[in-house]
C-alpha cells in the first residue's frame, strides 16, 4: 500500500478519534473515562466505516467522481427549478387549498427527488459529451503521456494476457468496459457451449487481473446504446480517453489503425517476442507433415513458429538436423525456411 494513504488513513483516524471524544465528553453525565472510551471506540467504527467506503470505491477513476459530482449538480439544479415552478403553480392557482401543508411538502420533497435522480442519470448517460469541464483538463505533456489500453473480450479469452500483465510493462494502463463484462455474463448465459465456454474462461481472467495488485486495472462505465456493434463501441470510447485497444482477434491483424486508434494484437506481440533464427543456424527439428512443394517437409517449433524444409518430406514423423536457410514474417507470424542436412551433404 502506497505510504501516503496510509498516512491519511492514520491522520483520519486519529481525528475521528479527537472529535467525538471532544463530543462524547461535552453531553451530560459522560464521565472521562467513558467519554474516552466511546470516543476512541466511535472514531474507530467511523473510520473502519471511511476505509470501506474507499475499498469500495477503488476501482472508479477521478473523471467518473468528476461527472458523478457533476451530476449531482445538474440535479440539485433541476430539483429548484421543479420545486420553483410547482410554487408558482400554487400561487396562480387554489391548489394548496385542496390539499394540506403536509401533502404540498411531500409532493415537494418528491419533485426535488426526482428532478435531483434525473439530473444525476443522464448527465452519466451522456457523460462522453461531456468534455469542456476543468477536472478533464490534462495538464502534463502530451510527449510524456502513456495511453491507456481498451481491453476486448478476445483479449479477455487469452490467458497469455495473465502472464502479460505480470511483466509490469501495462501496470496502471489497463480499463476494462463495462459494456465488454455485461456481454461476457450474457454469453456466459447463452445456449451455445462455445460462446459460455470462452466467456466463462473471459470472466476467471478478470478476476485473475483484478487479484493483480500492482496491476491498477481500472473499470469503464461509458457506454454507447446508439451503437450495436461492440468494435464500434471500442473505437469511441477510446477516442474519448486517448487511448489503444488490445484485442486477440485474427481478424483485427491486418488492421493497424481506426479512427485514429491504434489497435494491439496479441498475436503480433507474441510473435514480435519470438526467438531470432539466423541464416546458416542449424537445429533439430520433427517433421510432422508433407509441405506444399514436392519432397518439401513442414515441423513446428515449441512457440508454433512453422518450419519448412527442403527435402525433408522424406523423413516424416523423424526429427533430422537443418540449416535455416531464411526467415520470413507474416501477418500470422514467422515462418523459417531450412535446407535438410542430408540434402546438403
Amino acid at each position: 500500500m502506497n505510504r501516503s494513504v496510509v498516512f491519511t488513513r492514520i491522520f483520519f483516524a486519529f481525528l475521528c478519534v479527537i472529535f467525538i471524544t471532544i463530543y462524547t465528553l461535552s453531553l451530560p453525565g459522560i464521565s472521562m473515562g467513558s467519554g474516552v472510551t466511546i470516543g476512541i471506540i466511535g472514531g474507530m467504527v467511523f473510520m473502519a466505516l471511511l476505509v470501506g467506503f474507499d475499498i469500495v470505491f477503488r476501482r472508479f477513476n477521478l473523471r467518473s467522481f468528476n461527472i458523478a459530482i457533476i451530476g449531482l449538480f445538474i440535479g440539485y439544479l433541476m430539483g429548484q427549478a421543479l420545486v420553483l415552478v410547482f410554487d408558482a403553480v400554487l400561487d396562480f392557482t387554489r391548489i394548496a387549498d385542496t390539499f394540506g401543508p403536509q401533502t404540498i411538502e411531500i409532493i415537494k420533497i418528491a419533485l426535488f427527488l426526482f428532478g435531483l435522480y434525473l439530473g444525476t442519470v443522464m448527465t452519466l448517460k451522456s457523460s462522453d459529451e461531456i468534455y469542456v469541464s476543468i477536472p478533464f483538463i490534462k495538464f502534463a505533456p502530451t510527449s510524456q503521456q502513456k495511453k491507456d489500453l481498451l481491453l476486448d473480450a478476445s483479449a479477455l479469452t487469452d490467458e497469455r494476457l495473465i502472464d502479460f500483465c505480470a511483466s509490469g510493462l501495462v501496470d496502471h494502463h489497463l480499463i476494462i468496459p463495462r459494456f465488454v463484462i455485461k456481454d461476457l455474463y450474457d454469453q456466459s448465459e447463452s445456449a451455445d457451449e462455445h460462446a459460455k465456454m470462452r466467456s466463462k474462461q473471459a470472466l476467471d481472467v478478470v478476476k485473475k487481473l483484478e487479484d493483480m495488485n500492482h496491476l491498477g486495472m481500472r473499470y469503464n462505465d461509458t457506454d454507447f446504446p446508439e451503437t450495436p456493434e461492440q468494435v464500434g463501441k471500442l473505437v469511441r470510447l477510446a477516442r474519448l480517453i486517448d487511448g489503444n485497444i488490445l484485442t486477440s482477434d485474427i481478424s483485427q491483424i491486418q488492421v493497424a489503425s481506426v479512427e485514429g486508434v491504434q489497435f494491439i494484437n496479441m498475436h503480433g506481440l507474441s510473435s514480435a517476442l519470438k526467438p531470432l533464427m539466423q541464416a546458416g543456424e542449424q537445429m533439430q527439428i520433427k517433421i510432422q507433415r508433407p509441405g506444399k512443394e514436392p519432397n518439401q517437409g513442414v515441423g513446428y517449433l515449441d512457440d508454433g513458429t512453422m518450419v519448412v524444409v527442403n527435402g525433408g518430406g522424406d523423413f516424416i514423423g523423424e526429427v533430422i538436423e537443418v540449416q535455416v536457410l531464411s526467415v520470413k514474417h507474416t501477418a500470422s507470424g514467422r515462418m523459417i525456411f531450412c535446407n535438410s542436412m542430408e540434402e546438403l551433404e
